[in-house]
């Protein structure tokens, strides 16, 4: 019996996550000295998840799905699948399957043998295999090119049957490593949306490795945001981009707006950065965030949340006066970029709905204002809601 088989389970199977990693690191030897890709990282993803890692490159998320796959064995901690300790087991006894940017189809073969290829090596039945195949290429929109060569193919075309291929084995999970990479962006946008539909039509735990923000946002269940081999961020999409746990997410997912200042008051639950005369930005404080008064504090705010005017604003949420330094015209929106009063850059964009017409040149002063819901305390202080 293979070892995960002979291996006990983590609890009931009605339950248990399709993929968990327990304290795993991973270390390489490089010019005499050990580097550390991967640092104590702790990860369950949910059977039927569409789960991302992303990161920038070196991150650690190409190794850390290599250790799921069984490609790298990690220097420290466990990896499980289904419950069952699969860490030393060769990936060939592991039940998932990966899909890489390079498609790795074969070239002389045709897209009904791709996609059969590792059917017929398990010893299925013809008739199986034809039912199966079949099966699949409905699945990926790939009905009646059965008989084309991947030569034949689009980008895209060749992407779906390097997933029909690694899905029709019936896999617990599937592996993707960067697949659209090699995709133009438009061709890239109509796959996101692709995979998303194969993925909740079959059914099957993915955990798909990116660098690419939209993509992420898109296609997942959640994400895991990792950074210099560590886990940075966990959590949905919608959480991860409005409510970013530190500087580098409020960074690294979409456009962000970093704003620091003194708090100059707290009450009703609410902390007061002052400015100038008539400006402030105000910040709810969340369940678990602990400020007071003359604590320099850092805040994030997106692009879209902001207004901009070219007259003091009316009400008591923030607000802050600045000069345009740069007008973009994108057709559906315009971004401004500003300098405060204070110094910082804040982008803001604004879409293009009543009027063709800029609302301020460059050179021109202008006040921003936002809800305070918008605003958000990054850092040890800004807790996680």
């Amino acid at each position: 019996m293979t070892e995960t088989q002979d291996a006990p389970a983590r609890g009931d199977s009605a339950t248990l996550p399709a993929i968990e990693l327990a304290g795993v690191v991973k270390d390489y030897q490089s010019h005499g000295e050990t580097v550390r890709a991967v640092k104590g990282l702790d990860l369950t993803i949910g059977e039927g998840e569409f789960f991302s890692l992303l990161g920038p490159s070196g991150c650690g998320k190409t190794t850390t799905m290599r250790m799921i796959a069984g490609f790298e064995e990690p220097t420290e901690g466990e990896v499980f699948l289904h419950g069952q300790k699969v860490t030393g087991v060769p990936a060939h006894r592991r039940d998932v399957n990966m899909v890489f940017q390079s498609y790795a189809l074969f070239p002389h073969m045709s897209v009904f043998e791709n996609v059969a290829f590792g059917l017929r090596r398990k010893g299925v039945e013809r008739s199986e295999i034809t039912r199966r195949v079949g099966e699949m290429l409905e699945i990926v929109d790939l009905a009646g090119r059965e008989k084309r060569r991947p030569g034949q193919m689009s980008g895209g075309q060749q992407q779906r049957v390097a997933l029909a291929r690694a899905l029709v084995n019936r896999p617990r999970a599937l592996l993707l490593d960067e697949p659209l990479g090699a995709l133009d962006l438009k061709l890239r946008q109509q796959m996101q949306v692709e995979l998303k539909r194969i993925q909740r039509e079959v059914g099957v735990t993915f955990v798909y490795v990116t660098h690419d923000q939209g993509e992420a946002l898109t296609m997942s269940d959640r994400i895991a945001v990792m950074n210099d081999g560590s886990l940075e961020q966990l959590g949905t999409p919608r959480d991860i981009y409005e409510h970013p746990a530190s500087k580098f997410v409020a960074g690294f997912i979409g456009t962000s707006n970093l704003l620091s200042g003194e708090v100059a008051e707290v009450a009703d639950g609410r902390a007061v950065l002052a400015y100038g005369p008539g400006e402030r930005i105000v910040v709810p404080l969340r369940e678990g965030t602990a400020v007071s008064g003359g604590q320099h504090v850092e805040l994030t705010v997106r692009p879209e949340k902001i207004e901009l005017h070219t007259e003091p604003p009316a009400g008591d949420g923030s607000m802050i006066r600045g000069t345009v330094s740069e007008v973009v015209y994108l057709g559906t929106s315009t971004n401004y970029q500003v300098v405060t009063s204070a110094g910082a850059d804040v982008v803001v964009f604004t879409q293009n709905v009543n009027s063709a017409e800029d609302i301020a040149a460059r050179g021109d002063s202008v006040w921003l204002s936002w809800d305070p819901r918008h605003s958000y305390l990054i850092g040890q202080i800004g807790a996680t809601p």
